[in-house]
């Protein structure tokens, strides 16, 4: 293994570059090759079976680029295919799930949990199973929210538009009385301030937001530091982002999710 080959992550689109975004904060050292399947964009709204397809074959092509590891940055997939991908490729496979899952269990006082996901993802169940791996006690309450999506590529994250629709998403959170929120898709977080906002008028001022891309990070750097493969290179990582269709648009918006300016995104054929 070599330590200083790229990790690989993996997204059907945009979103997974908030996970990219956390990674590159949490080992700045790290070279990152980001595959954006946006041909075949949403996987959210597809089954199991083809949203374990696509994700092989996303796996496929970074594993053939060399990469040490690969971070599963989409909750859609992260749901149904990371126990097929370690079957299928020998590398670690890491996802977002578990540490947004983990992350919740110990934040929250009363053991409700509220999490807003892909409809893929809360068909799945994912993130009550994963939380009950940590506590068997804690309640969790799923719902889609798919209209985050849009706002998020769009743009569209302060204003009355994203109030409405996130205050509609999160009543019946409200009812359900959690007191931690996870924010269950990648695209997320470029709402967390309005959700943050929204939740603490709704469900009360305690209420704490999990962001799991960056739960995901957390992890995959404790991950490498405790086997050994982190970086041993002192200048800053390279980002190359690869996509599947649309390079030009999916560049120009990319730099919102990213924080910075980005590469010219590559178009591959999968």
């Amino acid at each position: 293994m070599n330590r200083n080959a790229p990790l690989g992550v993996f997204d059907s689109g945009l979103g997974g570059l908030t996970v990219a975004r956390a990674l590159r904060n949490a080992m700045p050292n790290e070279h990152i090759i980001y595959l954006g399947d946006t041909a075949r964009v949403p996987y959210g709204t597809k089954g199991a079976a083809t949203v374990i397809r696509y994700a092989i074959g996303c796996a496929k092509h970074l594993v053939e680029r060399g990469v040490k590891a690969i971070v599963i940055a989409c909750n859609t997939v992260s749901a149904v295919a990371p126990e097929r991908l370690r079957v299928e490729f020998d590398l670690p496979v890491l996802s977002v799930i578990e540490p947004g899952a983990r992350a919740a269990v110990e934040a929250s006082v009363t053991g409700r949990i509220g999490v807003l996901a892909t409809t893929g993802t809360v068909a799945a169940g994912a993130y009550a199973r994963a939380v009950q791996q940590y506590s068997t006690r804690a309640e969790v309450t799923s719902l889609a929210a798919p209209l985050l999506v849009p706002l998020a590529e769009e743009g569209w994250v302060f204003g009355e538009v994203p109030n409405l629709i996130i205050d509609r998403y999160l009543l019946p959170l409200r009812d359900a009385h959690v007191d931690t929120l996870v924010l269950g898709c990648t695209h997320y977080p470029l709402l967390r301030p309005a959700i943050e906002e929204r939740a603490k008028l709704l469900l009360g001022q305690s209420v704490k937001v999990i962001d799991s891309a960056q739960s995901a990070a957390a992890d995959v750097a404790t991950f490498l530091r405790d086997r050994d493969m982190q970086s041993n290179r002192t200048d800053p990582g390279r980002l190359e982002l690869l996509v599947t269709d649309l390079p030009a648009t999916f560049s120009m918006i990319a730099s919102r999710f990213l924080g910075e300016d980005v590469p010219t995104a590559k178009q591959i054929n999968l």
